[in-house]
């Protein structure tokens, strides 16, 4: 048995105290000296070991790069305090999505624990930094083709609510209470309603690839999926925390709306973590970060392309007032 002093952050507070550990887990929490041997770490914090549900790649690793470079995203991602995630795997055409997809599951892994696949595509609306594979070809059999491939994870899919059909396939991707993520999209308020009365229940990179309604009404604000989404108490949402994919004040109003509902993710591309410098994101070309922790920008368009921030960093930036 060993006790940590430092501060230590809890569901609901931070107590500056003591952590006791037996046998590899913690035991207790406690303001009181424990008989044993006490690690003095003065003013740090211990968390618990964070989650990441959106994350493409990791240093010189991509998930879209194959089994290998997944397997050393799962090696790294302890560094930066992540015990689980969500491999997040791009859209690749129908036959090929599910033979890499089933090449992924059939990977041993050590590391971070794998808690299933996110499937950002085929089922969007709009591409964002993706190409057209990510918009191409969305039906029930190629979901369920999927789920088989992703076996024995969970395949995670992200949905845009205005994609026709949507709603009669979101209730195959929900079964066993897998979670249906919401992105990429322009729905109204009834479609974003719609997909959520079908099963889905999150938002990921919340804001982003969101795009505002057009105004129908001359002094009119129209509502959509944000608006939507912000509504439903049982929606949880997800930010990227870069200074640039969000502004802080989005963030504040969701944690005003559903304040025990807000994620941090990094959505982190190759390079995330390292310095400044130009890399390769899979089929959609280079991409450059400016600074280390920055957003990755395609090095053609200079339009966003994910993050290079790890979870450690987001969490400071969500601290911070540079969020």
């Amino acid at each position: 048995m060993k006790a940590f002093k430092g501060n230590i952050v809890t569901e609901h507070e931070v107590v500056n105290g003591y952590m006791v550990v037996d046998g590899g887990k913690v035991v207790s929490v406690t303001t009181e000296k424990p008989a044993c041997e006490v690690a003095d770490y003065g003013d740090s914090y211990f968390v618990p070991g964070f989650i990441d549900m959106h994350i493409h790649g990791l240093h010189e690793y991509l998930i879209d790069d194959g089994p290998e470079a997944y397997g050393n995203v799962c090696r790294t991602l302890p560094r930066y305090g992540v015990t689980s995630f969500l491999p997040t795997v791009s859209p690749l055409p129908a036959g090929q999505d599910t033979a890499y997809l089933a090449s992924l599951a059939a990977t041993e892994t050590e590391g971070a624990n794998v808690l299933g696949f996110h499937l950002e595509g085929p089922f969007l609306k709009l591409t964002g930094a993706f190409n057209k594979d990510a918009i191409t070809g969305a039906g029930e059999e190629r979901a369920r083709s999927l789920i088989a491939a992703a076996k024995p994870y969970k395949a995670i899919f992200s949905i845009a609510p205005d994609v026709e059909g949507v709603d009669q396939w979101i209730p195959i991707m929900a079964a066993g209470n897998t979670p249906v993520f919401m992105t990429h999209t322009a729905a109204n308020v009834e479609q974003t309603q719609k997909a959520i009365a079908a099963g889905a229940c999150h938002a990921t990179h919340f804001y982003d690839v969101f795009p505002c309604p057009p105004v129908t009404e001359p002094g009119v604000r129209p509502c959509g999926a944000v608006e939507a989404i912000l509504a439903d108490p049982n929606v949880s949402v997800d930010f990227i925390l870069d200074g640039v994919h969000v502004n802080p004040i989005a963030v504040k109003m969701a944690l005003q709306c559903k304040p025990e509902k807000v994620c941090i993710i990094t959505d982190a591309n190759i390079g995330a973590g390292l310095e400044p410098g130009v890399f390769t994101f899979g089929n959609m070309g280079p991409i450059y970060f400016e600074y280390k922790g920055a957003p990755a920008r395609s090095v053609e368009k200079n339009d966003l392309n994910g993050s290079g921030l790890t979870l450690d960093q987001a969490l400071r930036n969500a601290s911070s007032s540079s969020a």
